[in-house]
């Protein structure tokens, strides 16, 4: 599926005379870059828009200087406790959510393991997600929609369960950033076939290669493998440089996913720079076939439900 936006689109293109009044939006990481912009978009064409945070002191300072004005909860996805307790704020109130959106996330991290003892990629990207919108799925209203942002790294590298905390091999923080965005695509894939019967769509996306705070534990040889990694193809084939996107332009993909792009079209899909992205295992573009394979999701689903403790 091909549209009229691409790369270079921003929230403003993509949204230009899209009324949102009456919708409900749940945005995570809204204490810098591209949750601070999401949750503008959104709020700018009349949405109602709840967002999340880890510091809520540095989520009202970002939203303030962008003249934002919406709710912030805690949630600090690295915490289970964290993630059940906003959850359990947000079932409290019994108030639908049209839209939710999963932008928060960390990248290229030194190794640590998380209160809960698991890998920081892993939980904060991955297993905090997954529990938070598990648990508030009955909050989705039905034909809505689910927003999961990943990353063209997730070419990086593919799931591992047997040793998802890196505890008997050596750990690279690009790989550990790789793994956890390939189970984004994977959880999205199969959260979309499970919600199929309340028409609700999911999808998994890359807003593009953006220079925000998620950056700041990228290393100068941690950068440059991730710039050959987006020049080349798997083979080593090598293609035009990808161009370093604004935040504008970086959030595109999200409001496009969240409330413009075809319903039954984008469900259980990758997409990148506003459309939908193929399948492809050479190319330096689209998704990796690892990532949308059923059975691995299928696997990733029921191995995060052991390592959360929970059944969903």
């Amino acid at each position: 599926m091909s549209g009229p936006f691409g790369a270079e689109s921003t929230t403003e293109d993509v949204l230009e005379g899209v009324d949102l009044a009456g919708q409900r939006v749940l945005v995570t990481g809204v204490s810098a870059g591209l949750g601070v912009e999401t949750a503008r978009a959104a709020r700018a064409h009349g949405a109602e828009v709840i967002g999340t945070a880890r510091d809520l002191a540095k989520a009202a300072t970002a939203l303030g200087e962008a003249g934002v004005d919406i709710e912030v909860l805690e949630c600090d996805l690295a915490s289970l406790d964290s993630v059940r307790a906003c959850a359990d704020a947000l079932n409290a109130r019994g108030e639908a959510f049209d839209v939710v959106i999963a932008n928060a996330g960390v990248m290229n991290c030194p190794f640590a393991l998380t209160v809960d003892g698991f890998e920081t990629h892993w939980a904060t990207n991955h297993l905090g997600h997954f529990v938070l919108i598990n648990r508030i799925l009955p909050l989705v209203s039905g034909g809505g929609r689910i927003v999961v942002l990943s990353s063209s790294a997730h070419r990086a590298g593919d799931i591992n369960l047997a040793d998802p905390n890196f505890e008997g091999s050596e750990y690279d923080p690009f790989e550990a950033y790789g793994r956890s965005k390939t189970a984004n695509i994977l959880f999205a894939l199969e959260l979309n076939k499970r919600l199929a019967s309340r028409n609700i769509t999911v999808t998994s996306l890359h807003p593009g290669g953006i220079q925000t705070e998620l950056m700041r534990h990228t290393t100068p040889e941690i950068f440059q493998r991730m710039v050959d990694s987006s020049s080349q193809s798997a083979d080593g084939t090598p293609s035009e440089p990808v161009k370093v996107k604004n935040v504008p332009q970086g959030a595109a993909t999200t409001v496009w996913a969240a409330f413009v792009a075809p319903h039954d079209e984008i469900g259980g899909r990758y997409c990148e720079d506003c459309n939908v992205g193929e399948v492809e295992d050479n190319a330096y573009r689209g998704v990796r076939s690892y990532a949308v394979a059923p059975d691995s999701a299928k696997a990733l689903w029921a191995k995060t439900e052991d390592m959360v403790g929970e059944r969903f």
